[in-house]
C-alpha cells in the first residue's frame, strides 16, 4: 500500500467514526423506539443501543465508531443505517467511507470538459454552467453570465462557487435563501469529501475554506451530507431584483465528477427579468439599496486571496494576531 493510499484509508476511517458518532446522537431513544431514559450526559443513543438495535456486536460497532481496521457487510451497514435513521445521501455517505466493495461507480480518468459539452451549453435557453465536486466553475453560459457577471470579473482562479459565495457581504448577497442553500451546498461538498479524504487537494481545500470563513467552519462542523438534485435559488440581481429558479443536477459521464447545473425559470416574472438581462435592457443601478455601489458588487472583495492559496492561510493568522 502506498503512503498516500495509507493516508486516505486511515482519514476515511476518521470521518467514519465522526459521522456514524453524529448520526447517532441525534436519534433520541424514543426514536428509535426505546423507552424514555433518565437524564443522560450526552444526547442520542448510546453505542451498546445502537448495537442491539441493529443486531451487531457491541465490541464490533465500538470498533466501527473508533475508525478501527474492520470489513463491514453491506447486510451490517444497512442494519446500521436503519437504526440511526440515515436518508438515500446519508447511506451513501456510509457506503463511500466504508468502502464497500462494488457499490462505487468506476470513475473516469481526468476532469477535463470534453469537448463537446461547451456547444450544448451555448445551445441552451437556460442558464447554465458545468461545476466539478470542488465547486470550481469549469465552464457557463451566456444566460448564467449576463446573471452572474461579478464571476466574470474574478480572476479564473476564482471561479469557484464557495470563494463566491463568501466574498460578497450579507446585505447583497446573491442568494436571497442564502440560510437554506448555504448549508444545503456545504453538505453536498462533504458528501463529495468522502470520495478524496486524504488527497492533499481536497484537505488544503477544507483547511483553506475553515480558515477563510466562520459560518464554513460551523456547518462543516455538523457533519451534514446531501446529494445533489433539484433545489429552489432565489437570487438577487442588482440590474432586476428578485430571481427564481428551480436548480437541476446532471452528472456528466465520462468525467471525474463533473455535473451540469441547470436552471430553470419558476414564474413569468423570472423569465421576464432574465429576457431583459439577456437584450441588454435592464440597467445596473449606481448604487444599490445597501448604499454598496455597482462595482463594489461585481468586484468582490479584491483584499480577499485566491481560495486554495497560501495567502489565506498567512490572511488569516495576520488577522487573528
Amino acid at each position: 500500500m502506498t503512503d498516500l493510499a495509507a493516508v486516505k484509508n486511515s482519514v476515511r476511517r476518521t470521518e467514519l467514526a465522526d459521522f456514524l458518532r453524529s448520526r447517532r446522537e441525534r436519534i433520541a431513544p424514543e426514536q428509535a423506539g426505546l423507552p424514555p431514559a433518565p437524564r443522560r450526559r450526552t444526547p442520542g443513543l448510546r453505542r451498546e443501543e445502537v448495537a442491539q438495535l441493529a443486531g451487531v456486536g457491541v465490541t464490533w460497532y465500538t470498533w466501527l465508531e473508533q475508525g478501527r481496521r474492520i470489513n463491514a457487510s453491506t447486510q451490517v451497514l444497512d442494519a446500521v443505517a436503519r437504526t440511526l435513521q440515515l436518508d438515500a445521501a446519508e447511506h451513501r455517505h456510509l457506503y463511500t467511507l466504508a468502502q464497500v466493495p462494488d457499490l462505487r461507480a468506476a470513475e473516469a480518468e481526468g476532469c477535463a470538459l470534453p469537448p463537446e459539452i461547451q456547444p450544448i451549453l451555448d445551445g441552451m435557453h437556460n442558464v447554465a454552467t458545468v461545476v466539478n465536486e470542488t465547486f470550481d466553475m469549469v465552464a457557463t453560459n451566456r444566460h448564467f453570465d449576463v446573471m452572474f457577471p461579478s464571476v466574470l470579473a474574478q480572476p479564473k482562479e476564482n471561479h469557484n462557487v464557495f470563494w463566491c459565495m463568501f466574498n460578497l457581504p450579507e446585505c447583497c448577497h446573491p442568494f436571497v435563501n442564502r440560510h437554506e442553500t448555504i448549508p444545503q451546498m456545504v453538505a453536498m461538498l462533504r458528501g463529495a469529501y468522502a470520495r478524496h479524504v486524504g488527497e492533499p487537494r481536497w484537505e488544503k481545500l477544507i483547511r483553506d475554506l475553515i480558515d477563510y470563513s466562520e459560518l464554513f467552519a460551523e456547518l462543516w462542523s455538523r457533519n451534514e451530507v446531501a446529494a445533489f438534485g433539484k433545489q429552489l435559488r432565489v437570487y438577487y440581481q442588482p440590474a432586476v431584483g428578485l430571481l427564481r429558479f428551480i436548480s437541476t443536477s446532471l452528472g456528466i459521464h465520462g468525467t471525474n465528477g463533473l455535473r451540469m447545473q441547470i436552471m430553470i425559470p419558476v414564474d413569468e416574472a423570472t423569465a421576464t427579468a432574465h429576457a431583459r438581462l439577456l437584450s441588454g435592457e435592464a440597467e445596473h443601478p449606481d448604487v444599490l439599496p445597501c448604499g454598496h455601489t455597482w462595482q463594489d458588487w461585481l468586484h468582490l472583495r479584491e483584499d480577499k486571496p485566491p481560495l486554495g492559496s497560501a495567502a489565506v492561510v498567512a490572511q488569516a493568522a495576520r488577522s487573528a494576531a
